[in-house]
């Protein structure tokens, strides 16, 4: 059994924790990381992550981490072409008279304009409904971009895969992190971005206080090939969107499922009948036509925050342990600012721009 010093212990090695391994070591270079990961890196809801970004943002905050995420992607784009990022145009289905509405939660970047003809998927608009057409859609391939980060800091941070973490303890001069291989990590300072796994006995009690949720979260396959020219189709209203996975060969249908305060480790991976009615009953609202193409899906869950804005907070007195995550489904999306957010509470030098 080994005990082990580091200057940085994150937990969790998916999107967001490769991410704010990243931002550490961008800002100390010389730090010591080590990632410790419960499965194989990205194999939790970056996974499954849908992997569409959209400039837009609820709360003046959440504008700001989107701004900030988008310019930090695209930056990534041009300097690594590469990277399995796609820019995508999008159309925004809302009703007619929130307009306005819809102005303040998309960045001035999206440039909303009314549409000059419909999106293919969407034939007809449901009485009183509108259609505008935006700038700054993309979406990813989330686990072949955590792979593809992880693969770049292998070279100066360590990682451990399926090695879970039983006991977070913080003491005078750092963190003891009790790993399920016996060995120890005695970490400076540790960054929880466990995903959906908030309960975990290491850190339930460390998290309970921040009032996140795990809720499940439900996407149907449509087995339709999108045309090279498909956009994505965001239904504000319904907290939903269409996405034309080009490189997959098929759509994806997302929307909102309600079932909360589910165990990530217990929720059954397939889909049940009242999954598929409940998206099937928004899908036929809009695209009736795709309806008898959802023969399958995904599954999976992620963590929401009370106030619907990302959790970036220390969770012990001495701010040695700090929590990074509860992003409402837009982990990815928000993923750098939400790394930039988490390395300012660090013991770092500061290097974002207006991140959060």
């Amino acid at each position: 059994m080994a005990t082990r010093r580091t200057d940085y212990a994150v937990i969790g090695a998916g999107v967001l924790g490769c991410q704010i391994a990243r931002e550490i070591l961008a800002r100390a270079p010389e730090a010591d990381v080590v990632l410790v990961e419960r499965d194989a890196i990205g194999s939790g809801a970056t996974r499954r992550s849908a992997g569409l970004h959209f400039p837009r943002g609820a709360s003046p905050r959440v504008r700001r981490m989107a701004a900030y995420s988008q310019q930090w992607y695209a930056d990534l784009r041009a300097a690594r072409p590469e990277v399995p990022i796609h820019r995508l145009p999008m159309t925004v289905i809302a009703p007619e008279p929130d307009g306005l509405r819809l102005l303040r939660a998309y960045l001035p970047e999206a440039r909303l304009r009314p549409v000059t003809e419909l999106p293919t998927a969407v034939r007809k608009l449901p009485e009183g409904m509108g259609a505008w057409e935006g700038d700054g859609c993309q979406y990813a391939d989330v686990h072949a971009l955590t792979q593809l980060l992880a693969r770049d800091l292998r070279r100066t941070a360590e990682f451990r895969e399926a090695v879970e973490v039983t006991a977070v303890t913080p003491e005078a001069d750092g963190v003891r992190l009790a790993l399920g291989t016996g060995d120890t990590l005695l970490a400076g300072h540790t960054v929880l971005a466990p995903g959906p796994w908030l309960a975990a006995p290491a850190w339930r009690d460390l998290l309970a206080p921040l009032g996140a949720r795990v809720k499940k979260v439900v996407a149907l396959h449509i087995e339709v090939p999108p045309g090279p020219d498909d956009r994505a189709v965001v239904f504000q209203e319904e907290d939903a969107f269409l996405l034309p996975y080009h490189e997959r060969g098929h759509w994806l249908f997302s929307y909102t499922c309600q079932e909360w305060d589910v165990d990530p480790d217990t929720v059954p991976a397939a889909l049940t009948p009242a999954d598929r009615d409940a998206a099937l009953a928004t899908l036929r609202r809009y695209a009736p036509q795709l309806v008898e193409h959802c023969a399958s899906g995904r599954v999976f869950c992620d963590a929401y925050a009370p106030d619907h804005e990302p959790v970036v907070s220390a969770v012990t007195e001495d701010r040695r342990v700090v929590f990074a995550g509860a992003a409402n489904g837009s982990g990815y999306r928000l993923a750098p600012a939400i790394a930039a957010a988490a390395a300012d509470l660090l013991p770092l030098p500061s290097q974002r721009k207006d991140a959060a």
